[in-house]
């Protein structure tokens, strides 16, 4: 039952994503952030301590609900953990009203073809299975395109939808993430190609294999908007690709079909040294820009 409660909610609730889902390579820049140096811990079980108890923060404040945040993406260490003796996914679905996904690659390839695939992802049935386990909702797996290569393109597409179709086959729904450098000088052209290649998988998708996609805020206002209606589509989601809160939420709101699925803009100006209260009201101003941003 709470599949199809957790469906509905994906695709027709009001609020946004939020993407906790930083992993080893970015732990320690998150981390740094938040006012935790690499002299204030000691090796990376402390490291993922630090960052367990930030996102454990996160979670329980005041406005991490389902009021404004209707999902959130977890690092597999998340899932596996617990928050005030609940294992992560439980908590937020059962007392935050959050639908929980886990993000599941494992880093990126070198760059080939203007693009960088995603590196092979060893024990992926055994994570799959383990995730149902734990109540998550879906996965996301990210690649990186950084030139309108129409090779390159079409293999990262090619790659997510192989692999959607395996999270697909074990009961959880997939959010595609091919991501466009905000930075690449052929931003506008690489999102033409993306689309296309896109709608032809989509296409090809047979009833009931059903995608999320997480994309760049487009160039061209509402570009996506005909990926969003498409019957294998639940959403179309947003990544703030290292775009400011403000910048990110100016060109989200632009897009009548995108709602937030953002990480650094979610964190910004949060640090371990504020009170509990300090730190409620700068997420709480996050939350409500995203969430405005996403309406």
């Amino acid at each position: 039952m709470s599949f199809e409660k957790q469906s509905e909610q994906m695709a027709s609730g009001k609020g946004f994503i939020a993407a906790l889902d930083q992993s080893g390579g970015s732990t320690p820049k998150a981390l740094g952030l938040y006012g935790v140096t690499a002299d204030m811990y000691d090796g990376d079980e402390a490291m993922f301590d630090e960052i367990h108890a930030m996102r454990s923060r996160i979670v329980l404040a005041t406005d991490f609900t389902s009021a404004k945040v209707i999902g959130a993406i977890l690092f597999e260490r998340t899932m596996r953990g617990e928050i005030n003796g609940k294992p992560t996914a439980q908590l937020l679905w059962e007392d935050r009203g959050i639908v929980p996904f886990l993000k599941i690659d494992k880093g990126l390839e070198d760059k080939a073809n203007g693009v960088q695939l995603m590196k092979p992802i060893p024990g992926l049935s055994e994570t799959l299975a383990d995730a149902k386990g734990f109540g998550i909702f879906g996965t996301k797996e990210r690649s990186v395109i950084h030139e309108a290569n129409a090779e390159g393109i079409k293999a990262v597409v090619a790659q997510q939808f192989e692999l959607g179709k395996e999270v697909v086959a074990a009961g959880l729904v997939p959010i595609i993430e091919p991501e466009i450098d905000i930075n690449s000088a052929t931003k506008a052209e690489a999102e033409g190609i993306l689309k296309a290649e896109i709608a032809a998988q989509l296409d090809a998708l047979a009833e009931g294999q059903n995608v999320m996609l997480k994309l760049t805020i487009p160039n061209v206002d509402g570009l996506y908007d005909s990926l969003a209606d498409h019957p294998r589509v639940v959403r179309v989601v947003a990544l703030s690709g290292g775009y400011s809160t403000e910048v990110a939420c100016d060109r989200l709101a632009k897009q009548p079909k995108m709602i937030a699925s953002f990480s650094r803009a979610l964190t910004e100006g949060l640090s371990k040294q504020q009170s509990d209260d300090e730190f409620n009201a700068a997420l709480g101003g996050n939350i409500d820009k995203i969430f405005n941003a996403s309406l």
